[in-house]
C-alpha cells in the first residue's frame, strides 16, 4: 500500500505581504518557491554580528561608490513569486531602470551580495535553501556566518562547495581593483565582546 501524497501549501506574495503588514517587522515572513519561511526574532549575538558586518562593507563601499548596503527588514523580490530579506545585502542601484520613479523594494532585480547571520532554527534554510535562491537568482556572493563554528562561509557562482573562511575572507567585487579584506578572528571576537559573551577556553 502506498503512502499518501503530502499536499504543502503555497503561499502567495499577496497573502505574505498581508502577514507583514499585520506584524510589521517580526517575525520576519519570506517566500521561497512557495514555500513560507518564518524566522523569529533575532537574538543580541546576530543583531551585533549584523551590526559589525555591515559596517565594514559599508565602509569599503560608500570609499568606493559601489552599490548600496542595507540591512532588513526589505521585502525584495529579486524573482516572481518570491519575497527575502537578507541580513545584509548589498543593491545593485543600477538594476532599477531610470524610468521608475520612487522604486520600491521589487524594483531592485539585482543584488552584489547577500550575507546571512546563521542560527540553529536556520541552518538548514541558510545553508540550503536560500543559497540555492540566492545563487540561481544571479547573486554573485552569499556569505553565511556561523557564530558558534567561528568561520564565514562564502558561496560563489559556479562552486559546489563553499570557501570557508577561518582566518581571512577576500572580497573583490566586478570593477574594482582594491578589495576588501575582512579579519575573520577579529570580527568574531568583537561580536563576542560587544555581545557580552565570555572568551572560550
Amino acid at each position: 500500500m502506498g503512502m499518501p501524497a503530502i499536499h504543502r501549501r503555497r503561499w502567495t506574495t499577496a497573502e505574505v505581504r498581508s502577514l507583514m503588514d499585520e506584524t510589521r517587522h517580526w517575525p520576519r515572513y519570506e517566500l521561497i518557491n512557495g514555500e513560507l519561511i518564518v524566522t523569529p526574532s533575532p537574538g543580541v549575538p546576530h543583531q551585533v554580528a549584523v551590526a559589525e558586518l555591515a559596517f565594514i562593507v559599508k565602509t569599503y563601499l560608500n570609499e568606493r561608490d559601489i552599490g548600496l548596503p542595507l540591512t532588513s527588514p526589505a521585502d525584495l523580490e529579486l524573482v516572481p513569486d518570491s519575497i527575502t530579506q537578507p541580513d545584509i545585502f548589498v543593491l545593485d542601484p543600477d538594476s532599477v531602470a531610470d524610468t521608475v520613479e520612487n522604486p520600491t523594494w521589487a524594483d531592485f532585480k539585482r543584488l552584489l551580495l547577500a550575507i546571512e547571520i546563521i542560527s540553529p532554527s536556520s541552518v538548514r534554510t541558510d545553508r540550503i535553501v536560500k543559497r540555492d535562491f540566492y545563487l540561481d537568482a544571479g547573486v554573485p556572493e552569499y556569505w553565511i556566518l556561523d557564530l558558534d563554528a567561528r568561520i564565514i562561509e562564502r558561496w560563489t557562482q559556479g562552486r559546489e562547495s563553499p570557501e570557508v573562511c577561518r582566518d581571512s575572507l577576500v572580497w573583490l567585487p566586478d570593477n574594482e581593483w582594491v578589495p576588501l579584506t575582512i579579519d575573520v578572528p577579529e570580527l568574531f571576537e568583537t561580536i563576542r565582546r560587544k555581545s557580552g559573551q565570555p572568551k572560550r577556553l
